[in-house]
């Protein structure tokens, strides 16, 4: 049986085993309830929106051709950011998720999608799909959590070196492709030891994405410029523009989703035993939503909706927000929290974390007092007797805040 961490204000204490469990299956009906309501329409969306990509970004490079002038150069740099912001976000994210793979177009399925971006889609599918939606905010084991270079939690170890966080996250947030691809290639512990960096499928790996990341360089800074002639320079400045700008823009939104200052953390231990309810309960603790209308939604490619993402990562997203009415309410009707705020609150909320977890505990105010952040301490070293019955279900409550996914 998994469990949550410890905490003195425990958000789930109030819900038994059975309660869990309910709660899984009236999550469960939402998901077969657009399972068998999606159709045409929803096909005409996707469809709909890659060819509207596709177009901008065709658009915004030809008017690049005569970025020597400033006009051209605003027009084509803004058009080229928020084509790449909608291939990465509410395309490439979503299709590469299977989301779209029911409609059995070889075009538009998770199998064959490659998108814009330094990280091959298949390591990111990996990492994403089958380690982050899997151990979702689990210290240690979700590397979107904090990227694998930063302090997430009260009770990881403070050392000196986490007074930089806050710089390495602006860094990380310029150069966010690059950042994926890195813990996609979980380079950090696969460069720390010489059997690690002899390994063949590092070694395969880290090809494969050096390859991707001169493919996708050579196009932007390279060929693009070479074509703009006398446009050269501020082509390929254009470029670095765009692309600082999407990659601003996606680090934002992804910490918005799992980082914000209400958004449960858990310990890295054993999950074998997590029920169905659990799983989803653990969803529904782990991510944060941001409010705003269609085109903030859109823009974030529905991640916006992060709580209804993780319930269910492998539906349109573009449903996610019919979706949201139901979850919210059942967040309502079980008593917990349903975390949500508009951009700028979530980014500052986030942002203060990386801050706020930068210093030594302790250091002003208490955090988990001020707060509400969950502690990810180990249980107690000896072992006690297994409960049971009432006492059982009691010590699962208490405790079902320490270990996910």
């Amino acid at each position: 049986m998994t469990v949550l961490q410890k905490k003195s204000d425990n958000p789930i204490a109030h819900l038994t085993p059975a309660d869990i469990e309910a709660l899984g299956v009236e999550l469960d009906a939402i998901r077969q309830s657009v399972i068998d309501s999606r159709g045409a329409e929803d096909a005409a969306y996707i469809r709909k929106v890659i060819d509207a990509q596709r177009k901008l970004e065709l658009g915004s490079r030809a008017v690049l051709l005569a970025s020597l002038f400033p006009p051209a150069w605003f027009l084509g740099t803004a058009g080229l950011a928020v084509a790449k912001i909608i291939e990465n976000m509410e395309i490439g994210h979503n299709v590469m998720h299977g989301q779209w793979d029911w409609m059995r177009d070889p075009k538009i399925h998770s199998t064959t999608w490659e998108w814009d971006h330094a990280s091959p889609a298949e390591q990111w599918k990996h990492s994403h799909n089958e380690l982050h939606h899997t151990y979702t905010n689990v210290v240690g084991k979700d590397n979107d959590l904090g990227y694998g270079i930063m302090r997430v939690d009260e009770d990881q170890r403070w050392v000196p070196l986490y007074l930089a966080q806050p710089l390495w996250n602006f860094i990380n947030a310029c150069f966010f492709e690059y950042g994926i691809a890195a813990y996609d290639l979980e380079l950090g512990k696969n460069l720390a030891s010489k059997k690690r960096r002899a390994d063949p499928g590092f070694r395969a790996r880290a090809k494969q994405t050096l390859k991707k990341i001169r493919q996708q360089m050579t196009k932007d800074y390279v060929v693009h410029p070479l074509l703009s002639g006398p446009s050269a320079v501020t082509t390929l400045a254009a470029n670095a523009t765009a692309n600082l700008v999407r990659n601003l823009w996606t680090h934002s939104v992804i910490m918005c989703g799992h980082f914000p200052e209400g958004v449960q953390t858990f310990e890295r231990r054993s999950i074998d035993g997590e029920s169905r309810g659990e799983w989803y309960l653990r969803q529904m603790l782990g991510s944060a939503n941001i409010s705003g209308g269609k085109a903030m939604h859109f823009m974030t490619g529905n991640l916006s909706h992060q709580v209804e993402h993780h319930l269910f990562p492998d539906l349109p997203s573009n449903r996610y927000a019919e979706i949201a009415v139901q979850v919210r309410a059942l967040f309502e009707k079980y008593g917990l929290t349903y975390t949500t705020g508009s951009l700028p609150r979530q980014v500052l909320s986030a942002w203060k974390k990386v801050f706020r977890l930068s210093l030594p505990n302790g250091f002003g105010a208490t955090a988990q007092a001020d707060h509400g952040v969950p502690s990810t301490r180990s249980l107690p070293g000896e072992p006690e007797p297994a409960p049971t019955g009432e006492s059982a279900a009691k010590t699962h409550r208490d405790h079902l805040n320490e270990v996910y996914v």
